[in-house]
């Protein structure tokens, strides 16, 4: 081999490794099995291929093809995605021998295979695209992961460009055991976002129904994360006073660890509150204490809140706060206020700080908003562009029924949070005419 041959041997090496490079950049750029599989076919096609085809294989033996791709913008794909044909037990057709384990094939195609000679009900997924599409040459792979195939990549080459070799079955076989991968790891991190939302919706409480009054909460898990956070509400009425609590937290952290300390906080917080029915300031002493003696280096925010009803005239709310962000108060009218009084510092700072109450006649009508961060945080932005945010999407939707004011709120400011969103609302009842 002279220094030509060896140069174009080198270059071509080259080249199949940065190819490979930029295929591992396109698979961990999204958690989504399905959206990785079609950025990668965009890579393939017409970085190598002049069309592919990538099918995925559920739990149940079901097979769907999520994407076909062509060099040609203008090709007809229409109808050659979506649910495929069952596999047949015994079967020599590519597709089916991939999917039931069989190594890559690389094959080369004159002409759209006969359906007399292949009997097979996946045989028309492969006959179909080349009456369309055209190609010579193919490859179908199988997507590998933890001994079980998850799927099939198939790459065609048309009559202008030479046919799939050997050194490009190489490096489909590993390019797809990659993708199977890829595929896998997406669907374990779908299946543990599942779980894990599951888990902290379990651990929060149902709400209790007081007449005369509107109480509603959302929580809704970051989008972005399959991981479970320390955010809570809770609402319940004080067993003497008959007195109505409105709670909203948060305890530092996203993971199982955070998610039982916030059940275990706020069950705390219910019996210290039921028993000793004392202002707000004053309870939340009491947890901070019991949190720096089981829960030392843990921290947690906090807005404990009583609604006291004045005999039929306005509501009396008082309330404190351990770090937590002002609830908000927005009238019927559409005016807004925070309420920033009675504000101390988080839960497992300084258990023997004192910590100060607020209170206020709430107006009728008027509907009380308690929230954790998430509602109002974002990367590059200050807290008061999002306290603003929040502002005048509450205003603007004041006129709304409780459950469509919180779900629209939430439509309105959650897309693409990095954080877990708790909130808890109160609409008071309007004024006697």
């Amino acid at each position: 081999m002279d220094d030509h041959d060896v140069q174009a041997e080198l270059r071509a090496a080259l080249d199949r490794l940065a190819f490979a490079n930029r295929s591992a950049a396109v698979l961990s750029s999204t958690l989504d099995a399905v959206e990785g599989l079609r950025r990668l076919c965009h890579l393939l096609v017409p970085g190598v291929a002049d069309w592919c085809a990538a099918d995925l294989m559920d739990e149940d033996g079901s097979v769907k093809r999520v994407c076909v791709v062509h060099r040609d913008a203008d090709a007809d794909l229409t109808g050659l995605t979506g649910p495929l044909p069952p596999m047949p037990e015994t079967t020599s057709e590519p597709l089916s021998r991939v999917l039931r384990g069989a190594g890559p094939l690389l094959l080369p195609v004159s002409a759209p295979p006969n359906a007399q000679e292949a009997p097979d009900p996946l045989h028309g997924v492969l006959r179909e695209p080349f009456a369309r599409l055209g190609g010579v040459s193919m490859i179908v792979a199988p997507l590998r992961a933890r001994r079980r195939v998850v799927g099939a990549l198939t790459l065609v080459r048309g009559a202008g460009h030479p046919p799939w070799g050997d050194t490009d079955l190489a490096l489909t076989e590993d390019l797809s055991h990659r993708i199977g991968l890829a595929v896998d790891n997406a669907r374990l991190y779908a299946e543990t976002q599942d779980v894990a939302e599951r888990l902290q919706r379990s651990l929060l409480p149902d709400l209790p129904v007081v007449p005369g009054l509107g109480i509603t909460a959302r929580y809704a898990p970051a989008v972005v994360t399959a991981q479970i956070g320390g955010d809570w509400y809770d609402s319940f009425v004080l067993p003497q006073s008959g007195d109505t609590t409105l709670i909203i937290g948060d305890v530092t952290g996203h993971d199982l660890r955070a998610a039982v300390i916030m059940s275990q906080v706020r069950n705390m917080l219910r019996g210290i509150a039921c028993d000793r029915e004392e202002p707000p300031g004053v309870i939340l002493r009491r947890l901070d204490l019991a949190v720096e003696a089981l829960y030392r280096h843990r921290t947690a925010t906090c807005v404990y809140a009583l609604l006291k009803d004045q005999e039929g005239g306005p509501c009396h709310l008082e309330w404190a706060s351990a770090g937590h962000p002002p609830p908000l108060l927005v009238t019927s009218t559409g005016d807004t206020t925070y309420l920033h009084e009675g504000h101390g510092l988080l839960l497992g700072v300084d258990p023997h700080a004192e910590r100060p109450s607020a209170s206020r006649l709430l107006p009728p009508g008027s509907t009380l908003l308690l929230y954790t961060d998430g509602l109002i945080e974002r990367r590059g932005e200050t807290m008061d562009h999002g306290m603003t945010r929040l502002r005048q999407h509450a205003a603007a939707l004041i006129d709304r029924e409780l459950d469509e004011f919180c779900d629209e709120l939430l439509d309105g400011l959650v897309a693409g949070t990095h954080d877990d969103v708790a909130l808890l609302a109160l609409r008071l009842p309007p004024a006697a005419r």
